[in-house]
Formats: C-alpha cells, structure tokens, sequence
C-alpha cells in the first residue's frame, strides 16, 4: 500500500471539493430548469431531465475516484444546499415554499442518489463492470427520481399526457445515459 504524502492528500482534498461544487451547481442548475418547458408530441416536458443523469454519473466518478465517504457527504451537501437554494428562491419572489413540493423532490434526490451509488458500487466491485450493468443501474436511479417526484403530483398520475410525458423523459434520459455510461465503465479506479 503506498502512503501519500501531505500535499498530495491536500491535492485530493481540493480535487474532491471541485467534483463536489460541481455536483451543486448541476442540482442548482436542475432546480432552475424546472421551470422552462419545451413540446416533444404535444406534451410540456422540462429542460431539467437533461442534466440529470450527469448527476448521477458525477456522484458514480466522486465514488470511484475517491470513495464512498467522499461520494455521500457530495451527495449531503448537494442535497441541502438544494433545499437552502429552493427556499431562498422561494422568498426572494414573494412566494410561499411548498413543502410538499420540496420534501419530495429532496427525498427523490437523496433515496434515488444512495439507492443507485449502493448498486453502482456493488456492480464496480463485485463484477468486472459490465457497460450493460452500469447503464441499468443509471436507468434505476432515474426511475427512483421520478417515483417520488410521481407522488407529489400523484392528481396528475390519472392523466393521458403526463404518462406520455413520463416515459418520453425516461426515454430521453435512457439515450442520455448510453454515453455516460460508456464513458464511466472507461474510467479507472482510484485518483491517479
């Protein structure tokens, strides 16, 4: 086992905390993007289910270049400064946070982000990293999301265009996913 000196663990430090910062603005980013919608067959779809799946990949790299302790507290401070983020928005335009809105996108972040980093990593350790295995489990962790973010808006659930709308997103996001996914079965274990 080699030992690191001290200025090559501060450099991890410092790398880890950029790949973190990262990790918030894209949470910020898909808190802001909510809101704009664009029509793909006659159904409002959000720009916010782009970047998705690179937060998970950003977590799954955070993971495997450094380690898992590292990958939660990402996901922790990511996960409140969303909440801090959506609450502050909330009150600088004068509108009343919707708590049932918050708690559940919050809940479908964090469950969705440990459910799919637990598989991630069990697949990475425990196979020889199958691409199919790594793209399933990307596909997993969005279909946890948008479980909780279903029930908050479990009225909708009985209308024609929101499960038109629901399997257009995870379809978009499955192609999202095929170069993420080869990408991380390229990466390399360990920070080099």
């Amino acid at each position: 086992m080699k030992l690191i000196t001290r200025k090559e663990e501060e450099k991890l430090y410092q790398d880890c905390s950029l790949y973190v910062l990262l990790l918030t603005t894209l949470v910020i980013l898909l808190e802001s993007l909510k809101d704009y919608t664009f029509n793909i067959a006659g159904v409002e779809l959000t720009y916010s289910l782009i970047p998705l799946p690179l937060i998970y990949f950003i977590v799954n790299y955070i993971a495997k270049r450094f380690d898992y302790k590292k990958a939660i507290a990402a996901i922790s401070i990511s996960g409140v400064i969303f909440v801090c983020f959506t609450a502050m928005v909330s009150f600088g335009l004068g509108e009343k946070p919707i708590l049932s809105s918050i708690s559940g996108e919050f809940c479908g972040y964090v469950v969705s982000q440990f459910a799919g980093l637990t598989i991630y990593l069990y697949i990475i350790n425990n196979t020889k990293s199958p691409i199919i295995l790594i793209y399933l489990n990307y596909i997993f962790a969005l279909l946890v999301f948008y479980l909780f973010y279903s029930i908050i808006y479990l009225d909708l659930v009985m209308y024609d265009e929101y499960w038109t709308g629901y399997f257009i997103t995870i379809g978009i996001q499955a192609l999202v996913c095929i170069p993420i996914s080869i990408m991380d079965y390229k990466l390399k274990r360990g920070h080099e």
